[in-house]
C-alpha cells in the first residue's frame, strides 16, 4: 500500500498494491496495521457502506457531528466517481479548502477523510458503485452538511450543473459560512 500526502493534512490517497495476471487481480483494500504505520491514524472501523448511483448523482457534502463525528476510508469498486473532502474545522489553516479525487474500479484508489470534514461525490460515469468504511456509526440526529455548490468553496465537480442529480435533502443545506455546527481545529478528533 502507498499512502499519497494531498494539499491538506490528514487527507489522505491510499493506494492498494495490485497483484494481476490473466486470471484478473486481487489487493489487500485495508490493512489497520500498514494503514496506521503509513498515515500516523490509528483508526478502527465499525460500519461499512455502500451504495450505486447512476451518472450526475451528487451526495454531500455530508458529516457527522459532536461525538457522532466519523473518519471514512471511500472507494468505488464500478465506475469513476470525483471525491471531495471539505475542511469545516474552525480555526484550520486549511478551512474551507477542499481535495478532490478520481476514485474509480480501474485505478483502485481510496481517499481517507477525517473526522472534522465535509464529505461528498459526484458519479462521473454511467453508473458507480461506492464503498466506504465509518470509524463511528451513523447517527440520523447528528447529520450535518453544507451546500454543494457554495460559491466560496468553488468545488469544480466535473459535471455540468445541468446534469446533477441531487436528493430533496442535498438541494437545501446552507453555506459553509451560515452553518451552525462545525468542528474546532483544536479539538481532539480521534
Amino acid at each position: 500500500m502507498e499512502v499519497v500526502k494531498t494539499t491538506i493534512a490528514g487527507v489522505f490517497i491510499v493506494e492498494p498494491t495490485v497483484f494481476g495476471d490473466d486470471r484478473g487481480y486481487f489487493f489487500e483494500s485495508f490493512n489497520a496495521e500498514e494503514f496506521e504505520q503509513k498515515t500516523g491514524v490509528k483508526t478502527t472501523f465499525v460500519q461499512d457502506n455502500e451504495s450505486k448511483s447512476r451518472y450526475g448523482v451528487l451526495r454531500g457534502l455530508h458529516f457527522q457531528k459532536g461525538k457522532h463525528a466519523q473518519s471514512k476510508l471511500v472507494r468505488v469498486v464500478r465506475g469513476r466517481v470525483l471525491d471531495v473532502a471539505v475542511d469545516i474545522r474552525k480555526g484550520s489553516p486549511t478551512f474551507g479548502k477542499y481535495v478532490a479525487e478520481e476514485l474509480s474500479a480501474e485505478n483502485h484508489r481510496q481517499l481517507f477523510v477525517p473526522r472534522g470534514f465535509a464529505h461528498g461525490f459526484v458519479v462521473l460515469s454511467d453508473e458507480a458503485v461506492f464503498q466506504y468504511k465509518c470509524d463511528n456509526l451513523y447517527a440520523p440526529q447528528a447529520e450535518g452538511a453544507i451546500a454543494w455548490n457554495d460559491p466560496e468553496i468553488a468545488i469544480n465537480w466535473q459535471v455540468d450543473t445541468a446534469d446533477i442529480i441531487l436528493s430533496e435533502k442535498d438541494k437545501h443545506h446552507p453555506l459553509l459560512k451560515d452553518a451552525e455546527w462545525l468542528f474546532d481545529y483544536n479539538a481532539e478528533l480521534y
